[in-house]
């Protein structure tokens, strides 16, 4: 029992010195490379740090006081979370396979509030996207989505007026009188 208490500072030393060694001014940083691909894999420090050999407060020690560091650190979470929204838009494309209650074989699964939620945040980057290719402003889009959705509205009212009317849209379309 001895022997583990003294045994637990020593550990706890010894990772506090190679912490601070490899934070110190002219040291080679050989952590960084390996800690920046693996937050741009997991979008998760923890993780990252495990993967470059390191205490994940090494990591933010030097995003505090490395601007430089900090950026790439930002741009590699960007690119996690890039990852992550591919990984879950391919699940929601392609569904997922789970067992089915009962069934000898798993059934496709597809979870369409979360990728209406999805669709809802992207709404506004997809207009933007859609402007700056078509060399238009995203007022002009959204002015031409308004457009269309007010023109299906139209449509809608007009059936609903024909139904009410005790007319169906095929015999309005037909040119028939009511009651033909």
């Amino acid at each position: 029992m001895a022997e583990q208490s003294q045994a637990a500072p020593k550990m706890r030393a010894s990772k506090k010195n190679a912490s601070a060694a490899s934070t110190k001014p002219g040291t080679k940083h050989n952590w960084v490379k390996p800690f920046l691909a693996a937050l741009a894999d997991t979008s998760n420090v923890a993780a990252a740090a495990r993967a470059a050999h390191i205490d994940p407060s090494t990591a933010y020690h030097r995003r505090r006081t490395n601007a430089g560091f900090n950026r790439e650190w930002q741009i590699a979470l960007c690119e996690g979370y890039d990852n992550l929204e591919m990984e879950l838009l391919h699940r929601l494309r392609t569904g997922e396979i789970k067992p089915a209650a009962g069934a000898k074989r798993a059934v496709r699964s597809f979870d369409n509030a979360t990728a209406f939620r999805l669709l809802a945040v992207h709404r506004e980057n997809a207009v933007r996207e859609r402007a700056v290719r078509q060399s238009v402003s995203a007022a002009e889009i959204r002015d031409s989505i308004d457009r269309k959705v007010e023109e299906l509205r139209q449509r809608v009212l007009a059936a609903k007026a024909e139904r009410e009317a005790g007319r169906g849209p095929a015999a309005a379309a037909a040119g028939m009188p009511h009651g033909a």
